[in-house]
């Protein structure tokens, strides 16, 4: 079954951290490029982080240096590992293909909210 499920998100402090994970079916995951997507209150859905099949992986210049993408091809599994949290990190974030051609439906996201 096709799928797509986030987790991890919360409520954190700003300068705290958060490890998402994404589930992916094999179908959508083996073999392809991978991202993670945000959609903050009144913007956008925006590219956090990009990882190829084989480890290459990429930033939005907001987040570099403080997130770091990663997969585990034998789990379909995508992590996003976040850490010095800022507010305006605060975003409903999702996973999916890294090719906007290759995006059959969206999951349900997890919310990530960053606040004192």
């Amino acid at each position: 079954q096709v799928q797509l499920v986030e987790s991890g998100g919360g409520l954190v402090q700003p300068g705290g951290s958060l490890r998402l994970s994404c589930a992916a079916s094999g179908s959508i995951f083996s073999g392809n490029a991978m991202a993670w997507y945000r959609q903050a209150p009144g913007k956008q859905r925006e590219l956090v982080a990009r990882i190829t099949n084989y480890g290459s992986t990429n930033y939005a210049d907001s987040v570099k240096g403080r997130f770091t993408i990663s997969r585990d091809n034998a789990k379909n599994t995508m992590y996003l590992q976040m850490n010095s949290l800022k507010p305006e990190d605060t975003a409903v974030y999702y996973c999916n293909r890294a090719l906007p051609s290759r995006w059959g439906f969206w999951g349900q996201g997890t919310q990530v909210t960053v606040s004192s």
